[in-house]
């Protein structure tokens, strides 16, 4: 019954969270090996991603494709009837101390694709916060229902993720405020938070001294695509060997791969008129 529960919370609000996903242990490795990591970005890296914060592919390190293949997570996706999920790419996303918010955006770029406007999963985020959230540190803020209904914020930032956005080059733009219909979602450190790629999404500034850690994983439920979209994820998106053989093995089994003969599609990142 939980699990059907949090299945349609998925399809009906865009997101659902998971208690207790990552083990003591690994909740440590991961704080280890991001700490590695941001202490050897350029402090040019956060100047450029001010409201992102950083952007660290987590190809970047091999210890990732344990969190990729991490079987509880895997096993949260089954439950929600994401039965034959690939994985093409993934972030750490640390906003430092005193930093502005994050944007509202959608991530999704297959909106040419008739499924986009049907299926209630397209494409998944996995957020592992590192550090217990709320709205004071930055935790994640969503618009509910955003993923199959139309908002206002889609007409403001029809194109996510450009520079005057990423570097906040000016705070009052709407993308930054509050909506009267947002919704905080804090978490535990070590939950996870899941999403569909299309819902409208943002993270309030964080205020404190600290900073807020969040490493995103992209899957994908690879039957229900077209094969011109099959194409696009196996060509285009797929980094997965530029990990060493070894961490390649561990995530074999959710690596996109497609052997027909049709074109990949265009990446559009703006939903059409059919998002209503």
């Amino acid at each position: 019954m939980a699990a059907e529960a949090k299945r349609l919370e998925l399809e009906r609000d865009g997101y659902t969270v998971i208690p207790d996903v990552l083990s003591t242990e690994m909740l440590a490795q991961a704080r280890r090996v991001t700490t590695q990591l941001l202490e050897a970005q350029n402090p040019e890296h956060f100047t450029q991603q001010r409201s992102t914060g950083s952007m660290i592919p987590v190809f970047a390190h091999p210890w990732f494709a344990d969190l990729v293949a991490w079987f509880p997570a895997l096993q949260s996706l089954q439950a929600l009837g994401i039965t034959e999920p690939r994985f093409t790419s993934g972030f750490v996303i640390s906003k430092p101390p005193h930093s502005p918010p994050l944007f509202w955006h959608q991530d999704w770029g297959g909106w040419d694709e008739p499924l986009s406007y049907t299926e209630p999963t397209v494409q998944i985020f996995l957020m592992y916060y590192l550090v217990d959230t709320s709205p004071q540190n930055g935790c994640l803020r969503v618009l509910k229902c955003s993923h199959r209904k139309r908002h206002s914020m889609h007409d403001v930032v029809p194109e996510a993720h450009t520079d005057a956005l990423r570097q906040a080059t000016d705070p009052t733009h709407p993308a930054f405020q509050p909506m009267p219909e947002d919704v905080a979602v804090p978490v535990q450190a070590g939950d996870l938070v899941i999403g569909d790629s299309r819902l409208l999404h943002g993270a309030y500034a964080n205020g404190s001294d600290q900073w807020r850690t969040v490493i995103t994983l992209w899957y994908h439920p690879f039957d229900r695509y077209s094969e011109p979209l099959q194409a696009y994820m196996a060509q285009t998106m797929n980094q997965i060997d530029d990990w060493p053989a070894e961490a390649q093995a561990k995530v074999k089994a959710l690596k996109p791969e497609y052997s027909g003969t049709r074109a990949p599609i265009q990446w559009n990142r703006i939903p059409g008129p059919e998002l209503r």
